[in-house]
């Protein structure tokens, strides 16, 4: 999981094609660590992991303590070290090491395990280091960032928080220094960040490939060129990797030199606010930024536009108020703030916008904030990262898409309802035309819908579930490796064999099989798959809308229970896949925001394709348990006996155990509550767009296991 002694050179840092921004920002906390790390957020094929292990070649090598296994360094080692205290032994110096966390590592893989029979039988700190140890003073590298689980996203932001991990095993406790760059890549379609982890990243850098096809070129040959043979590849590009080397070195030595003047500071402060984000971070981390900026360009002063290039590094992940919104700075609100603020109150900075010092705007004419080193055989500038970040585009929803053009009306659907009437063309045959897509209404806080028993999926925030944190219920003898130990049950395990294994003193005599470890109830994930009605009897705009805010509101619900989120729409003759399950609530909003109505209604065909989609997911995923929520308001129009099909299809989808939740959508004073019994041919429940509202002050039946038991005592009775 290290990459410290990897026989195979490493494609060469500076053999990258392109993505400016990327190579800066890694560079960049090469200078100075107090950064924070990058996050680099792109799809999939952009070389992101490539250049970030390229990183790890450059970076100076470190003294530590001869065999510490925690890297302590020598002219300050850590007093509590468990291999401590160091004297004044000898020390080695090694390579900066990158190490990698995988997305499915264990607890104790990631900050170490105790032995716990030792420690409880003999007093006996015996502990096997984890990651955080073999990352202390190097690099931690998350590739899929995003998918991490849960609770190891806690131990990372207690060891980036503290500088140090602690490991605690029923009042056996250790504790070790970690302090690490945290590098992480990720791509934004299969899942956003929580926000706490976000903001422990100091940079970000979005990276798309290059849609030139000379660079394009470029890229393959290099890549088939390291392929086909990597030492000789690497050898090639060896003088270029000991310049920017020894840049990264100079830079590191002139760094503490850097002037940071009242006025940058100023500058600094006023982005920060203008830009509204939270915490004092942000303002940090620029400083540091513009600082090292400084630093890299050879240079004792921090200027304006070591500024603005920190402010486009450090500030687009920090300014989101919701996860829908793109990551991104209005770089013209930028200027002006910078401009407001240029020069004030200090006369030693000048105060004045100085001039490029190379063609590029850079003081080497490498790009902004110093630039990067040349490119010799391959293209230089322009790669799958074009300029810096760009103005965030309007969250989903906020805009009307692409208007399309709309079908002849002709006489109306029989039978409309409430605010239906008059309000909706008509297509040929009957049926209503496709109408364009209409903005959603403002999103709400919703309530809770959980999925009935005891699960045992992934960690989440929605349903009851055995899972390795939350509150102890029982023991049980350790399946695997131990977790979490029961100290009681384990104690009473042993205490009956204590005279027969010859006990004596105070010390009690502990063996493997009398170790249990603790049963606890957290909450897990679900899979929410979205069944959403987009026919001609939803096309009323005003409706749409609401059901469209319904919709975004139960996504971003969502996303902070850690759910997996699909949604299927149906209108026309039949039903189509929108968006197959994902952890991107991003791409259900974009999904939603440009959905269109208009036409029949085939209810049976989206409850059928629910069906199909959720079976290939149990396959796939058998520990994640679905939740199933219609929104629709009951109707079914479009070939023979339509709603006994639909009938068929909910009882189909019932008799597979699958929870559902229908959100009724009829409006208007005539009410024919379809949705109602739709809900119970599926075996659950109904409720009102104005019922899922967390603020609501209409009755909801939370849990389908609710709805199920009053269904139960009704036939009963």
């Amino acid at each position: 999981m290290t990459s410290a002694h990897n026989t195979t050179p490493q494609y060469p840092f500076t053999a990258v094609v392109g993505m400016d921004d990327l190579r800066l920002a890694l560079l960049l906390n090469a200078v100075s660590p107090a950064v924070g790390g990058v996050l680099v957020r792109g799809e999939k094929g952009t070389a992101k992991s490539t250049a970030v292990r390229a990183l790890s070649a450059l970076m100076p090598s470190v003294d530590v303590v001869a065999g510490c296994r925690f890297g302590c360094d020598p002219a300050a080692p850590d007093p509590g070290c468990p291999d401590g205290p160091h004297g004044s032994g000898a020390a080695e110096s090694r390579p900066t090491r990158m190490v990698e966390l995988p997305v499915g590592a264990s607890e104790d893989r990631l900050v170490g395990a105790l032995d716990i029979e030792r420690a409880l039988s003999e007093g006996v700190k015996a502990f096997e280091p984890g990651l955080l140890a073999d990352a202390h003073r190097g690099i931690l590298y998350v590739d899929e960032v995003n998918l991490l689980h849960d609770h190891l996203v806690d131990l990372l932001l207690d060891a980036a928080a503290m500088g140090a991990s602690y490991v605690e095993r029923e009042g056996v406790s250790v504790r070790h220094a970690s302090r690490f760059l945290l590098v992480g890549t990720m791509n934004p379609e299969e899942g956003e960040l929580r926000p706490q982890l976000l903001d422990r990243f100091g940079l970000t850098v979005e990276v798309a490939a290059s849609r030139e096809p000379e660079k394009r070129v470029a890229v393959v040959r290099r890549r088939l060129a390291y392929d086909a043979d990597p030492a000789g590849f690497a050898a090639r590009w060896a003088a270029e990797e000991a310049a920017l080397r020894q840049r990264i070195a100079a830079a590191r030595e002139l760094l503490p030199e850097v002037v940071l003047s009242d006025a940058a500071l100023r500058q600094i402060a006023a982005t920060c606010a203008a830009f509204e984000v939270d915490g004092m971070r942000a303002d940090i981390v620029m400083a540091r930024t513009a600082t090292a900026l400084a630093a890299w360009a050879g240079r004792t002063e921090v200027r304006e536009e070591d500024v603005r290039q920190a402010a486009l590094l450090a500030l687009p992940h920090r300014r989101r108020r919701n996860p829908f919104d793109a990551p991104g700075l209005d770089e013209d609100k930028l200027d002006r703030t910078l401009e407001e603020f240029a020069g004030q109150d200090d006369p030693a900075d000048g105060g004045d916008d100085p001039e490029p010092d190379g063609p590029d705007g850079g003081p080497d004419g490498g790009g902004p904030g110093g630039g990067l080193p040349p490119q010799e055989d391959g293209p230089q500038e322009g790669g799958p990262q074009q300029g810096g970040p760009q103005e965030s585009p309007a969250p989903p929803g906020s805009e009307l898409p692409h208007q399309r053009e709309q079908e002849t009306p002709q006489a109306p659907e029989p039978a409309p309802s409430g605010d239906e009437a008059g309000a909706r063309p008509q297509a040929p045959g009957g049926a209503a035309a496709e109408q364009p897509a209409v903005a959603a209404d403002e999103p709400f806080k919703a309530r809770r819908l959980d999925v009935p028993g005891l699960g045992e999926g992934a960690d989440g925030r929605r349903s009851r579930a055995r899972t390795a944190h939350g509150r102890t219920t029982g023991a049980r003898r350790p399946q695997g490796t131990l977790g979490k130990l029961h100290l009681a049950a384990t104690v009473q395990a042993a205490a009956p064999h204590q005279k027969a294994r010859g006990r004596h003193g105070t010390g009690l005599l502990v063996r493997r099989d009398d170790l249990r470890e603790a049963v606890r109830e957290g909450r897990e994930g679900n899979l929410v798959l979205f069944v959403v009605d987009a026919s001609g009897s939803m096309a009323a705009r005003k409706r749409m809308s609401a059901v469209k805010g319904a919709v975004l509101s139960l996504l971003l619900d969502a996303y902070q229970r850690r759910d997996k989120i699909g949604m299927i729409t149906f209108r026309g003759a039949g039903a189509e896949v929108a968006l197959p399950p994902t952890s991107s609530v991003e791409a259900g909003a974009a999904r939603l925001a440009s959905l269109p109505t208009g036409g029949r209604t085939p209810l049976s065909e989206g409850l059928l394709a629910a069906h199909d989609v959720l079976r290939v997911e149990r396959m796939r995923d058998p520990a994640r348990r679905p939740l199933l929520v219609v929104v629709t308001d009951g109707r079914a129009t479009g070939g023979p006996e339509p709603r006994v099909r639909a009938s068929r299809a909910a009882r189909l989808l019932a008799a597979d155990g699958t929870a559902s939740v229908v959100v009724d959508c009829e409006a208007g004073p005539v009410r024919l509550g379809l949705a109602g019994e739709l809900a119970r041919d599926l075996g659950g429940t109904a409720v009102t767009l104005d019922a899922l509202r967390a603020d609501s002050v209409s009755a909801l039946v939370r849990t389908v296991q609710g709805t199920r038991t009053v269904h139960g005592n009704r036939k009963a009775a």
